[in-house]
């Protein structure tokens, strides 16, 4: 039964590990998608991610048959409201990496994924009063400092790298107090989302600006695509993170990034003076010394776990073999005076 029950937790991480990397993949090879739609602007792409990802999320509720959660959000205006903001965060996030995208700054958005673990951590510090450690103090000052050597070389702040990490990193913060799976919370936000966006889309129409329809069938249909993109890597997602372990999940987190970095150098040529490779340079320093502390972190909490977990066996151990002498004498005793009355003739 040991074995068998190993060998399923081992399979379960194998599934857990495909799906991480499915997730991330696919958000790192996005950027790829976001040019299809074109001659669609970003807000008009926008407008259709948050329309047809509530749909796609729909489907996908209906399916599992999970909608109890929704009369207990309806019931509780304090987390409607979080979950208000986390749609306006995460609305102001997809925008501007559409933008990003379409306008040719796929490596800066790179940039707002590489340096938003940084950022999180700094949310923590101010606004949740956490404590670090001091490799943790170093990674943030040399993320800051990349900030600067970036902000030199551009002649102003990466402030598209800088919107993007500070959005998603808001937009953890909020999904934490929330306390939703990914999939509700995502039905959640898109249900909030969907009036704006259809209403949007609809003034586009009545402007003649909407290209949806206008440019054949098949760009209609990458348009409607947009809520499969949005939805299908959550799911992933969703699945790695009951699997992983959260150490694990924390190092696939920079594949997205790796991914757009590597898709904006060698697919849309994007320039990369030596400044920015000095600013990129320290960001990844950053990024090493935190993954770094938290292997080491990770690593030194297993073994006092296992450290307890012995000892607390070997206490258990202790008390049972101090239980047994005192069990076999209130045992023994009754017998020992009628044997001898036995003996005696008694």
């Amino acid at each position: 039964m040991d074995a068998a029950a190993a060998e399923q937790s081992k399979s379960e991480q194998r599934i857990g590990l495909l799906n991480g990397f499915a997730a991330y993949g696919m958000w790192g090879l996005v950027p790829l998608f976001w040019p299809l739609l074109k001659p669609s602007g970003a807000g008009e792409i926008l407008a259709h991610r948050m329309a047809w990802s509530l749909v796609v999320v729909g489907v996908a509720l209906l399916a599992v048959r999970r909608w109890a959660w929704a009369g207990e959000l309806i019931r509780q205006p304090r987390k409607l409201g979080l979950v208000t903001i986390a749609a306006a965060v995460i609305t102001v996030n997809w925008g501007v990496y559409i933008w990003a995208v379409n306008s040719g700054h796929v490596v800066e958005a790179s940039l707002g994924y590489f340096i938003n673990p940084l950022v999180t951590i700094a949310m923590g510090v101010l606004l949740l009063g956490e404590r670090l450690r001091p490799v943790q103090w170093a990674a943030v000052a040399v993320g800051l400092s990349a900030v600067l050597v970036l902000a030199f070389g551009y002649g102003q702040p990466p402030w598209i790298s800088l919107c993007l990490a500070f959005s998603f990193a808001t937009y953890g913060l909020v999904k934490k107090k929330v306390g939703l799976s990914g999939l509700e919370s995502l039905a959640a936000e898109t249900a909030i989302q969907f009036l704006p966006a259809v209403g949007f889309l609809i003034w586009l129409g009545v402007r003649g600006d909407a290209t949806f329809g206008m440019e054949g069938p098949g760009h209609a249909a990458l348009l409607a695509a947009t809520g499969v993109v949005t939805a299908i890597p959550l799911v992933c997602f969703g699945a790695a993170a009951i699997r992983v372990p959260l150490a694990t999940l924390g190092m696939l987190q920079y594949l997205a990034p790796v991914f757009q970095f590597l898709l904006g150098i060698l697919y849309f040529h994007e320039a990369m003076p030596p400044e920015r490779w000095a600013g990129f340079g320290l960001v990844w320093l950053a990024l090493t010394l935190l993954t770094w502390d938290a292997l080491r972190t990770a690593r030194r909490n297993a073994v006092r776990l296992a450290a307890a977990r012995a000892s607390a066996a070997t206490a258990a151990t202790a008390a049972t073999a101090a239980s047994v002498p005192v069990a076999a004498g209130r045992e023994t005793e009754p017998m020992t005076p009628a044997a001898g009355r036995e003996e005696s003739g008694v």
